[in-house]
């Protein structure tokens, strides 16, 4: 059974910085890409950022571009998403998702695995 677990989320200003982390079980880990969502209420999951199978392709939002990074260590079974420069609009839960193949995608419906989810509330 595949198992992801998110952790890192919480309440920053706006400008701060948090690193989210999900742990991955339950399948061999590096052989497949990782992704991240965001939901704030009221509005669609919206695609954050992927991560191919070893780290060598990174896919972000248009929204996250510049400010957020993501890097997965195989070693730990766990991916990182780096979040910067954040902004209020950035208040949402985020998820961590993984899909069935070994290269990063942007649409939601590409993943079969996802996490409960951490909260991320940026304050003005």
């Amino acid at each position: 059974q595949v198992q992801l677990v998110e952790s890192g989320g919480g309440l920053v200003q706006a400008g701060g910085s948090l690193r989210l982390s999900c742990v991955v079980s339950g399948r061999t880990f590096s052989n497949y890409a990782m992704g991240w969502f965001r939901q704030a209420p009221g509005k669609e999951r919206e695609f954050v950022a992927a991560i191919n199978w070893n780290g060598g392709t990174t896919l972000y939002g248009d929204s996250v571009k510049g400010r957020f990074t993501l890097s997965r260590d195989n070693a730990k079974n766990t991916v990182y998403l780096q979040m910067n420069s954040l902004k209020p609009e950035g208040t949402a839960v985020y998820y961590c998702a993984a899909p069935r193949t070994s290269w990063a995608h942007t649409r939601a419906h590409e993943y079969d695995y996802w996490g409960q989810g951490t909260q991320v509330t940026v304050s003005s």
